[in-house]
């Protein structure tokens, strides 16, 4: 069958790029489809993990930022903090990244269409995107070998392909909100801050900027979980904010599987589970990459076995600290860590390669 290309990719995002970019680097023909045109912005902590800054160099990407010596944990006046063995984080704001990722994919020749994919067909040894533009009349379709869909949390190809679990009815669902505050890195560290019923994630991002997200339950409030921590409230008393308040969730998404037929999950959109160990880019390249060799090796059930073994560590330490966060061990999480400082360090080490 003739093909418009060999891999489509749905969603233009971080990962979605990123797969581009290794499709290309192994001599593909690839195409990406995003509906929205101007750089892509997502309320995230905005931390790369030292691995995610080697995976973005291999794949010929750098973007400016602030370094990130380490993570530290903070909850009153307990704070436990690790350097990074391995190079340091960076902090980069994700108008930064998506950008820069976006030029590289489009030197190596990567073509970009703008719409939104509303179907999906498998014909033998093929896949067909249905894809309709904003404001136009009709539709076409784009045929590949293969389609990698990295359309995000709420996934219209994981929804499509049949592949979600239900977690609508979860009552313990959590929400993230990102705010950025001109003023001037008191830290060169990812910093926690643990207020009674949310985390609160600050991610030093340039000379006078900081990111403050927020995570926790459905109706989290910005302003009143900030209240909640004494330090927080007065770094950020009389600060300016630089842009708008930006919200995402329900971040719990369950897959049954990444894969069916020709279409494979990448990223958000093959499963999330909360973002509090915060290395989510770093897991979603090392699936950017491994997709990219299942379809060279025409091997999907390859890409099962490589997205559960990359993800592992992920998804039991974020289960694990998840279901101590919403116990009454909550605020026994900061003084444990400040008095098994290795323990701690070991988990960040484990988490930031």
């Amino acid at each position: 069958m003739m093909t418009d290309a060999d891999v489509l990719v749905v969603g233009a995002g971080p990962v979605g790029l990123a797969t581009a970019i290794e499709a290309r680097l192994a001599g593909l023909r690839v195409t990406v489809i995003e509906p929205r045109e101007g750089p892509i912005d997502k309320a995230c902590g905005e931390g790369l993990m030292p691995g995610a800054v080697v995976a973005l160099a291999r794949l010929g990407v750098s973007v400016d930022g602030h370094d990130i010596a380490g993570i530290a944990y903070v909850s009153g006046a307990d704070r436990v903090e690790h350097l990074f063995r391995t190079g340091h984080g960076r902090g980069v704001r994700r108008t930064a990244l998506q950008p820069a990722l976006a030029a590289r994919a489009a030197q190596l020749g990567v073509h970009r269409v703008v719409g939104r994919v509303t179907a999906v067909e498998q014909p033998a040894g093929a896949v067909t995107a249905i894809v309709s533009r904003a404001g136009a009349e009709g539709a076409f379709t784009l045929t590949a070998d293969w389609l990698v869909a990295c359309d995000g949390l709420h996934s219209g190809i994981r929804r499509m392909s049949g592949l979600g679990l239900d977690t609508s009815q979860r009552s313990r669902a959590r929400f993230g909100l990102r705010r950025h505050f001109a003023v001037a890195p008191w830290s060169d560290m990812v910093e926690v801050h643990w207020a009674p019923d949310a985390e609160i994630y600050v991610t030093p991002l340039g000379p006078g900027l900081v990111g403050v997200a927020v995570l926790g339950h459905r109706g989290v409030d910005f302003a009143n979980t900030i209240a909640q921590s004494p330090e927080m409230r007065a770094r950020l008393d009389g600060a300016v904010a630089a842009g708008g308040l930006r919200g995402a969730g329900p971040l719990l998404q369950r897959t049954r599987r990444r894969s069916q037929g020709r279409v494979l999950l990448a990223g958000d959109a093959s499963g999330y589970v909360d973002a509090l160990t915060g290395e989510g880019l770093r897991v979603g390249l090392g699936q950017a990459r491994a997709a990219v060799r299942s379809i060279l090796a025409n091997d999907p059930e390859g890409y099962e076995r490589a997205w559960s073994e990359g993800t592992r560590d992920f998804r039991v330490m974020t289960a694990g600290l998840l279901a101590a966060a919403r116990s009454p061990l909550r605020s026994r999480i900061v003084p444990t860590s400040v008095r098994h400082p290795r323990l701690f360090g070991a988990a960040v080490e484990r988490l930031a390669r």
